[in-house]
């Protein structure tokens, strides 16, 4: 077990400690977040499968029927989202196991829309799609709350190979996946927007079965 590998399982526990900042700072940034950007282009992917999520979600925004937490949910899975296909596609040529191979694929395969859809309701509800990160917390280091990892992390991901990837792969994603189970758990009660809170629920219970197959796979290495 490398040390990197041994840091990776210490951290997890640091995440509980930090769900209610990450929840009450992407409340704050929702809030904050409603200048007026009309003038800027949100979301401007040109592709056929961005349009169509766009017109998906041109009902919800034309209702008005959301709120701050719905914003701020959507403003924060985005990049979450964004870096979990950055580290699934690290697996092509670096993972051994099949298992992970074939979950890194599936994880591609259900987040990418998903980030378009919710830029599609950013852009309806004319808020948009990013929010600034707020002085003191931290949205870019391992153990953090929302479960991102550091650019530090990403980078010896990276350089891994073989079942030394695998291992930390399955650990990273494990503490990613809860990131956005607890965020999408804070969609569900403090949501309005319908459609937000059935993507939240369908990110809970998918990454919840990737948690345990990851736990399974990890167990096995």
């Amino acid at each position: 077990m490398t040390a990197f590998t041994r840091a990776l399982r210490r951290k997890p526990a640091r995440r509980l400690t930090a769900v209610g900042l990450v929840t009450a700072g992407a409340l704050f940034l929702a809030a904050c977040g409603g200048d007026d950007m009309s003038g800027m282009d949100h979301g401007s992917d040109s592709s056929s499968a961005s349009a169509t999520a766009t017109d998906q979600a041109g009902e919800a925004g034309k209702s008005g029927d959301f709120n701050d937490a719905d914003v701020a949910f959507a403003q924060m899975m985005i990049p979450h989202h964004e870096q979990a296909l950055e580290m699934a596609k690290l697996a092509d040529g670096r993972a051994s196991d099949a298992e992970i191979k074939d979950l890194a694929t599936k994880i591609e395969k259900a987040q990418d829309p998903e980030i378009k859809t919710m830029k599609g309701w950013l852009e309806s509800w004319k808020q948009p799609t990013a929010a600034e990160s707020m002085p003191g917390m931290d949205h870019g280091g391992h153990g953090s709350g929302d479960g991102m990892m550091s650019e530090e992390d990403m980078n010896e991901l990276k350089a891994m190979k073989g079942t030394e990837f695998d291992k930390a792969f399955a650990e990273m994603m494990i503490e990613h996946h809860n990131g956005a189970i607890t965020m999408a758990e804070d969609e569900q009660k403090n949501g309005k927007n319908a459609d937000a809170k059935k993507m939240a629920g369908d990110i809970i219970k998918g990454q919840s079965a990737e948690v345990k197959q990851l736990q399974s796979i990890l167990d096995q290495l």
